[in-house]
Formats: structure tokens, C-alpha cells, sequence
């Protein structure tokens, strides 16, 4: 509707000769008489000249209509006053006075006034009127004859008269004047009798003998139907639409309708329709307050367009009530409700907006957004909410808090403290709440899935974020009459991926709904998308809006330790299982969630040591160094991520253990070597001295020194300086007894004197009553430590042992890593877990794998090598031998040489001197550089010296024939 209609809006003047306001009549000026000021009204009262023109904003009856003036002042209401046929009487409509029953004629008799009249100009000329301003003025009314433009305008009390509408007054009325005036009353008085005349010849309108097709009765809603009846009613209309007259304007965005006649059985009835998508100001009529600010603008903005005018009208609803229709009014120039939202005489209101077709709504938001930029109307002081920080950033989501709040680390920014993390709610949604045990609010149904759906669409993914405003957010629960603390949250249109409102993706499948606000709040600049996405879904009944629950879903939580090692040995069992990391405590311990299984536990790396991170509360405790910094890599590339573990142990607080891996594909990687290769956590030192440390590890953390990476960076200046140079090995003499000799320079060994040997028999004793001598179900991964069966001549006991081999026999090939010996037992009635009091982390292996230094052996299988065994074992076994340990060479073993105190040679030596050993090249031994000590080189040329005598004498190996360098058998050795 726009400024063209054939509707002159309220501000427009109509031509005329003279205003309605004080003007001249016959050259003087009509004053108003003394009176006590009135009360203030809503329009001003005037008092109307001699003869002017003006628009007829309404018509009461057959002889009464409303006539509007020009404005005084741009912001002044338009003065408007009752105009009445001078001398005619029309029958009379119905009112309270006439219990609502129209007189005969009087609806025909209005209804052919208002389809000729309102929103025209007419020509009128004053007879009579009040001597109080706004009194009602009596007179003649002018207006062109549509049938014959060039003649002059009828008068439309004659013409009234002659269709019937009305009856006149004669010889009822005089007035002292000049012989002119005598002569025009004259004039009408003979029009006003013929007309009648011809009237009642004709039998027209009140003449007529036969009833008016038209006569009106009254439906009124609440008494005589329901409004919801209406509106179904109406729905099986042409285009879903009723034309109706609007019969009064209650404020801007309620008004007063009458079905038209033709309608069915819904003609004549009335209701009260509020316009959908808008509100006005009130008016506050019958009541103590004050209007509320445009109120009246509003009112009159659509009385000027709309009252008296007959329109179609579209129902989409109710109110709460359902005492008040719901819908739009068509007007051919446009809707009413969008020309209310530019002007800033009303706001969007969200309530009945949901009601319409979400294709309107736009418009509706363009509007109020033009308005409000503009400062037009009710939007004049309205200031853009002040947004802390950027309005638009973009970064990778860390954590998804709630089902509609995350935190995100912004692009460009190093994660190097929590202040870097930005807390974000998503616009106008509202998710369901996700419980607190520690107040006993249990979760509300479908917050889990929410929050599920919205970590999958955007945890660890790039984010573009765009604030759309800001609320101070009530955090924890207030103390005595304080108000709780609280928070100044931003909400904002999040999108990631292909989608491109994470918020619009949760309404859409029932997850979540849109956020009631007030008129007057800001919202979500796609908040019509989010409306009509929520009313898709509620069509479709999904989620929140269908009648089956979610469910409660409980998970198996193993924070009890005793429930955890009950779980161990099933999880271990298990092998990989996809895992969800819910919370980092440190850089290697977390909680986490298996789906499969249905279980959560905490988790902690295997093999590891990492720093203490600062303490939550209000501990003052500091942070150990790189801390708070593995936290926080955890925290960014694992937290809320899906990751593959596996378990291997359960300590004795009920910490599972493991690996764990992350990405996949190519992408996939050990979190483990990860941590370590950047110096947030390094192998634990008891796994390398006791040399269980896994290579793999190992050769991450040399990386990592060597790039002096995290905690590695502020080495020594001695180790900085040569960072690539390895420790010098030093020679150590110990003595030893032999636990198992695998061939004639391999060997286990027990260092005498050593406790461990002791306490580990002790304990394996105790572990073999406590638990008998069957099996239990057990996962024998190649590696892992177990408890494994062996007789030893008294009877089977329990011994610890590593398993080298799972076979597919059901055997397992396991290493007796307290004596050193190999046997292939039964996985299913041989083999059971290990207590974790027994791993080797807490007490390492009590046999040490030896080899004989600086010679090399047959293997079992050939007679030679055989034969060095059993030398060894006639020179060694049973007895105290001393050991110069060496180093270890490249497979971790002890690199040693073996004395026989009551022996002047060394066993290595011996073996030599027989001919079933050969002495090392010297430059194998210069290739170990500083894995041996400097001086075992030394040792070299007794032992090549022994193998010439050997060789020349024809001992041993040498009794067919030169071997080693010539001989392609050298891997036999």
C-alpha cells in the first residue's frame, strides 16, 4: 500500500475551498465561545466553515458519515468531525440503544453510502452545528454523479432520498436569512419532496413491499460461533480468503470485521482480527495509563487505508484465547502490516508471525530493518546493539558445551592460554538442557541428542561466526538475596561446512526450537529461517515435537576401581574400539566413551609421563612445566573427537591404559608418539632403565630432543651443544647366575644380590594360591605381559611372562621374563591376566638377556652351535660368574663378557680357544661407537688371536676347512 492509493493517506491535504479548522464563512471568521479547556483527545475538535471540501473517512448510516481535515502541524493528529444530512432521517443501524437490530433498510441504506463515499472527497456546505467545537455539523453533501461526470454533483441527501434510503424532514426546519436562503431552502425542500415521491412510486429501498434480500443478523464471535469455526470455514473458500468491511480500527494492528454479504453462512458475522506478524502500540482505552507512544498514529494511519473499506481477509489462526482471530487483510495496493513496519508505527511480533506463511515473513523483516536504520517512529532513539569485540570471526571449534553453546579458538590466535577460547551461543535457538547432578536437574528430553548432533557438525572444524547481539547470561545460583553472577554471552549464526546455520540444521531435524523474544529484543538475523524450518519440523512430528520419547540412556560409567578391573580384562579382550574423548584431565589422561560398548572410563596413555596441569578451583597450586601446555594440545586435537584405542592394562585406581589413535587414512597417527615427538611428555624413565621402553617411543623422544621441542628446549648446555651424540656407555661389573642359555652366546641371567628375584618368586607363590591353576579368559597380544603357567618340577605354578607369538593353534609363544625361557602353552587353560602389582612397571623383569661380547656362535641347529651351548653351560651354569657389562647392543641386550673367577680367561675366549666361536670383525665393534664402552675394543685382539691358534690347530669349526669370510653361511652364525 503506498502513497498512490486512491486512499490519500492521513498527512495528505484534500483540495478544498477552506479547512476544516477556523476559517472564513461569507468574509468573517466563526470563533470558538469560551470554554474550560477540554481533556486531551486523540484528534483535535474543529468547527467547520460556511461551504469547503474533505475526505470521508467512514459511514456511520444512510445520513451520517466522518469527515477528515488537513493537519495543523506535521506531527498533529488529523482533525476530524460527524457530518449529518441537513432535514433527512435514514433508518436508524444497530447499536446498543436498539438491541443490536437494524432498522428496516438501514443496512442497504449505509451500504450504498460507504461503496460510494469513503476514502473520497466530497463538497460540503454547512447548515448547521454545536456551538462547542466537534459537535456534530448538519448540512449538504456534494459529490460528482459517476453516471454523468460533466453535470454538477448531486446532492446526496436527494439522492438518498430517491433511492429510498431515507426520508425526509419537511417544514421541520427553519432558519432566519436573507431572501437567497429562502430561496435554496426553498430549492431542497422540493427536491427532498419529489425525490421522496418519486420513492414511494417506485417502491425502492424502505418503499419496497418485498423484504430486503439483505437483512442483517448479527453473528457475533463467542455468542453465536467459535472462532476456530470460522476459521475452518473459511478455508474451503475461494483462494482461502472471506471479504469482509472493516468496521472499526481498535489500534493499529486490531480491528473489527464484518463478513460480507454472499458469504455463505458466515455473512454478517463479525470478529475481532489482529493483523499477523505485527503489533501496534496500545491505545489503553478504559484504562488509568497513558497511550502508549504512536499508538495513535498507528490507529489513524489504518483508519485512513482500511475502515469502512471492504476487503479480503486470509485467517491463519488464533490468539491463545482463540477469543481473537488471526490473519491478513489484502489490500490491492499491498499489506497494511508491512506499511505499518516501514513507517515505524509497529514491531514484528514473533507469536503471530509463526502463524503465516513463512515466504511472508521476509518482507515483514525488511521492513522493520529499514525502519530501524532509518529511525522512523517508534525506532527514533533506537541505537544498533554495541557488539564487545569483532562481529564477524572465523576459527576452529574446540568444545561443544550445551546443545546450543560452544567455544571456538579465533584463526591467527596461538592456543596458549584459556583467555584465547571464545564462549558463543547459537542465535534464537533454544536446545534442550543438559542436566547438573550437582543441583539434581536431570537432563531434558532429546539434550543428549542434541548435543551429539551438534559435536558431529562441528567439533574440530573451521567455523564462520557472525554476532548478532549479546545478553548477560545468569551463571551458578544465587547466595541469599544476591542475584546470581552472571556473564555477557554473544549469539550468533554459526556455520560450518556445507551448512551454513548450525542452528537451523537442529530445529530442522526436531533437536531444538526457536527462542521466544520480546517484541523489542534483538534476534537471529535468519530468524524467519529458523521459524520456518520449526514449522517443517512439526509437521513432520521429528524429535521434540513427536509424541515417543527419546529414552533415558544410561551409561555404564567405570569410575569405581573395582568395577574398572572388572571391565579390563573384556576391554582388553576387545582389541581397537572407537572412542570418544569427553574430557582431558592432563595431556595423557582423559575421560572417555566407548558407544559400542556403551561404557565411559578415565583412560591414561601407557608408557608416559606427563606433567600436572594447573588445578581447577580455587587450588593455588602452579603448574609443572608444559602442563597446562599438553592440556591444552589435548584439548584442541582430541577433546569431543572420535579416536581409536586400545587397552592393555587397568591400574590399581581404576585407570584403563592403552594407546590411542587419532585421524584416519593416510592421516592417522599414534597420539602416544605425537605427544612425545613434541615435548609435551616424555617416556617414563623407570621403562627406560629397566629397558621395557618401546622403540617406537623411544625414537620419538630423541627426535624431540634433538629439535629441542617443549620441555626438551631448555636441555643442558653440555647436551645442547652435541644434541645428536648419545650418552657414553661405561663399564659395569657385576656378578651373575645363570637362568637359561639360548645358545652359545645368548643367555638370560640373574644378578646375585638382587632383591627382585626374590620378591617376584615371593609373589608369583601368592598369586598361584590365590588363583589356583586354571586359566581365565585373557587377551594374549603380542608383547603384553601375562600370568603363564609352568612346571618346574614342583608342581605348575604361575610365572610372569611376555607373549612373543599368538599362534592360530590356540597357543601362545611366551618368554619367562624372570628366568628366560620359551614354551608354547595353551592360551585357554595356561595363560590369565596379571595383577597390576605384578607388571613390569612396578617390578621390571628379574632375568637380564646377555650376549657374549665380541664373538658370534652357530646357531642350535648346527652341530657347532650346539656344541658352544653346552660348552657354555659346562663353563657357566650353576656357578657365581662375573660379568663386565659393556653397553647393550642394537636389540637392547647386555653386551658382556663372562669370567670364571678360578679362570685366568674369560668364557668368551674359551670359546674361541675350542673353535666354536669366531671373534667379531673389528669393524662391527667400531660400528656400536658409543652403545659399548671405549674400551672393549680393547679385548679384540686376545680373542683374534685365539681364533688364529683355533684355525691353525684344526679345532672345532676349523677341522674341515677355513670359514667366515669366504663362506656364504655367514647368517648362520
Amino acid at each position: 500500500m503506498s502513497n498512490n492509493d486512491e486512499t490519500p493517506p492521513a498527512d495528505t491535504p484534500p483540495v478544498s475551498e477552506a479547512k476544516i479548522a477556523d476559517a472564513p464563512v461569507n468574509g468573517t471568521v466563526r470563533s470558538a465561545p469560551k470554554a474550560p479547556a477540554p481533556p486531551p483527545r486523540s484528534t483535535p475538535l474543529p468547527y467547520l466553515p460556511a461551504r469547503g471540501s474533505a475526505m470521508v473517512k467512514a459511514v456511520s448510516s444512510g445520513d451520517t458519515v466522518i469527515l477528515l481535515g488537513r493537519r495543523t502541524s506535521p506531527k498533529s493528529p488529523v482533525p476530524e468531525i460527524t457530518f449529518t444530512f441537513e432535514r433527512v432521517s435514514a433508518p436508524r443501524m444497530a447499536s446498543k440503544g436498539n438491541n443490536f437490530v437494524d432498522g428496516v433498510g438501514a443496512y442497504e441504506s449505509r451500504e450504498a453510502l460507504r461503496k460510494l463515499l469513503v476514502g473520497k472527497v466530497v463538497q460540503f456546505e454547512t447548515r448547521k452545528q454545536g456551538v462547542a467545537a466537534g459537535d456534530r455539523a448538519y448540512g449538504l453533501l456534494f459529490f460528482p454523479n459517476p453516471k454523468a461526470p460533466d453535470a454538477p454533483p448531486m446532492n446526496l441527501a436527494v439522492e438518498a432520498t430517491r433511492a429510498g434510503h431515507a426520508i425526509p424532514k419537511i417544514n421541520t426546519y427553519t432558519q432566519a436569512g436573507n431572501d437567497d436562503d429562502e430561496e435554496i431552502e426553498d430549492e431542497y425542500e422540493r427536491a427532498l419532496r419529489e425525490a421522496y415521491n418519486e420513492a414511494q412510486v417506485s417502491g425502492v429501498g424502505i418503499h419496497s413491499s418485498r423484504p430486503s434480500p439483505y437483512a442483517r443478523k448479527i453473528k457475533n464471535s463467542g455468542d453465536d460461533y467459535d472462532i476456530p469455526e470460522l476459521i475452518a470455514g473459511t478455508s474451503k473458500m475461494n483462494k482461502r480468503r472471506v471479504k469482509c468491511v472493516i468496521e472499526y480500527v481498535f489500534d493499529g494492528s486490531r480491528v473489527r470485521c464484518q463478513v460480507s454479504p454472499g458469504q455463505g453462512d458466515w455473512q454478517f458475522a463479525h470478529f475481532t482480527l489482529i493483523l499477523a506478524g505485527v503489533s501496534c502500540p496500545r491505545l489503553n482505552n478504559n484504562i488509568e495509563a497513558p497511550p502508549e507512544e504512536y499508538s495513535r498514529e498507528a490507529k489513524s494511519f489504518v483508519e485512513t487505508r482500511l475502515l469502512h473499506r471492504e476487503l479480503d481477509v486470509s485467517l491463519c489462526g488464533t490468539d491463545k484465547t482463540a477469543a481473537c482471530a488471526v490473519g491478513t487483510i489484502h489490500h490491492p495496493m499491498g499489506n497494511i502490516a508491512v506499511e505499518l513496519l516501514k513507517n515505524g508505527l509497529a514491531r514484528i511480533c514473533d507469536w503471530s508471525a509463526r502463524l503465516m506463511n513463512p515466504l511472508d515473513v521476509p518482507a515483514f523483516r525488511v521492513a522493520e530493518t529499514n525502519a530501524k536504520r532509518t529511525n522512523t517512529g517508534l525506532w527514533h532513539a533506537y541505537a544498533p546493539p554495541v557488539i564487545s569485540g569483532s562481529k564477524e570471526i572465523s576459527g576452529t571449534v574446540i568444545e561443544v558445551l550445551t546443545g546450543d553453546t560452544i567455544t571456538i579458538l579465533p584463526d591467527g590466535e596461538a592456543y596458549d592460554s584459556d583467555a584465547k577460547v571464545k564462549k558463543y551461543s547459537l542465535a534464537s535457538v533454544r536446545s534442550p538442557r543438559v542436566g547438573n547432578e550437582k543441583y539434581g536437574k536431570p537432563d531434558e528430553p532429546w539434550s543428549v541428542e542434541c548435543k551429539e548432533r551438534l559435536r558431529t557438525l562441528s567439533v574440530g572444524k573451521q567455523c564462520k561466526i557472525v554476532v548478532d547481539y549479546e545478553r548477560d547470561i545468569p551463571i551458578g545460583v544465587a547466595v541469599g538475596a544476591a542475584s546470581p553472577p552472571t556473564e555477557k554471552r554473544q549469539f550468533a549464526t554459526i556455520s560450518a561446512g556445507k551448512n551454513e546455520d548450525l542452528g537451523e540444521v537442529l530445529i530442522a531435524e526436531g533437536l531444538a526450537e526457536t527462542q521466544r523474544h520480546r517484541d523489542e529484543d534483538e534476534k537471529s538475523s535468519r530468524y524467519d529461517s529458523l521459524v520456518g524450518a520449526e514449522t517443517a519440523s512439526k509437521a513432520a512430528g521429528k524429535g521434540i515435537h513427536s509424541k515417543k520419547s527419546p529414552g533415558v540412556r544410561k551409561t555404564n560409567d567405570l569410575n569405581d576401581p573395582r568395577k574398572a578391573k572388572t571391565y579390563a580384562g573384556f576391554l582388553q579382550r576387545s582389541g581397537k574400539l572407537k572412542a570418544i574423548v569427553e574430557y582431558v584431565f592432563n595431556g595423557s589422561r582423559f575421560k572417555v566413551l566407548v558407544p559400542k560398548e556403551n561404557c565411559s572410563f578415565v583412560f591414561a596413555l601407557s608408557d608416559v609421563r606427563c606433567p600436572n596441569p594447573s588445578p581447577m578451583g580455587s587450588n593455588t597450586k602452579p603448574a609443572e612445566p608444559f602442563g597446562d601446555e599438553s592440556k591444552r594440545h589435548g584439548r584442541l586435537n582430541i577433546l569431543q573427537r572420535m579416536c581409536e584405542i586400545s587397552c592393555t592394562g587397568v591400574t590399581n585406581s581404576g585407570v584403563i591404559t592403552g594407546d590411542l589413535w587419532i585421524g584416519g587414512g593416510q592421516k592417522r597417527k599414534n597420539y602416544t608418539e605425537e605427544l612425545i615427538a613434541s615435548g609435551l611428555v616424555q617416556v617414563e624413565p623407570r621403562r627406560i632403565e629397566y629397558g621395557d621402553a618401546p622403540q617406537n617411543l623411544m625414537e620419538a623422544q630423541v627426535l624431540a630432543q634433538q629439535n629441542k621441542m617443549g620441555m626438551w628446549a631448555n636441555m643442558a648446555e653440555a647436551v645442547a651443544a652435541s644434541p645428536s651424540e648419545p650418552k657414553k656407555a661405561t663399564e659395569e661389573v657385576v656378578t651373575i647366575k645363570l637362568s637359561e642359555i639360548r645358545n652359545g652366546s645368548n643367555c638370560f641371567a640373574h644378578i646375585v644380590g638382587d632383591e627382585a628375584v626374590e620378591v617376584i618368586e615371593e609373589n608369583m607363590k601368592i598369586f598361584t594360591t590365590r588363583h589356583g591353576t586354571s586359566g581365565a579368559p585373557c587377551e594374549a597380544r603380542k608383547n603384553s605381559v601375562v600370568a603363564a603357567l609352568f612346571d618346574a618340577g614342583n608342581g605348575k605354578s604361575w610365572y610372569r611372562a611376555r607373549v612373543i607369538e599368538k599362534r592360530t593353534n590356540g597357543t601362545a609363544l611366551v618368554l619367562y621374563i624372570d628366568h628366560g625361557n620359551l614354551a608354547a602353552v595353551p592360551i585357554r587353560s595356561h595363560i590369565r591376566p596379571l595383577e597390576m602389582s605384578l607388571n613390569t612397571e612396578r617390578v621390571p623383569a628379574a632375568a637380564k638377556e646377555c650376549r657374549l661380547g665380541l664373538i658370534a656362535t652357530r646357531d642350535l641347529s648346527e652341530d657347532d652351535g650346539l656344541e658352544a651351548a653346552h660348552m657354555l653351560q659346562s663353563l657357566a651354569w650353576g656357578k657365581n660368574i662375573t660379568c663386565r657389562i659393556h653397553g647393550r647392543d642394537e636389540e637392547g641386550k647386555l653386551f658382556v663378557t663372562l669370567y670364571d673367577p678360578t679362570k685366568p680367561k674369560s668364557i668368551n675366549q674359551q670359546l674361541v680357544d675350542a673353535g666354536v666361536a669366531l671373534a667379531m670383525k673389528q669393524r662391527d665393534v667400531l660400528a656400536m661407537g658409543s652403545k659399548i664402552d671405549a674400551g672393549t675394543l680393547g679385548l679384540l685382539p686376545d680373542l683374534v688371536e685365539a681364533q688364529d691358534i683355533a684355525r691353525k690347530s684344526r679345532v672345532g669349526m676349523w677341522r674341515y676347512g677355513d670359514v667366515g669370510d669366504d663362506d656364504d653361511d655367514d647368517d648362520h652364525f
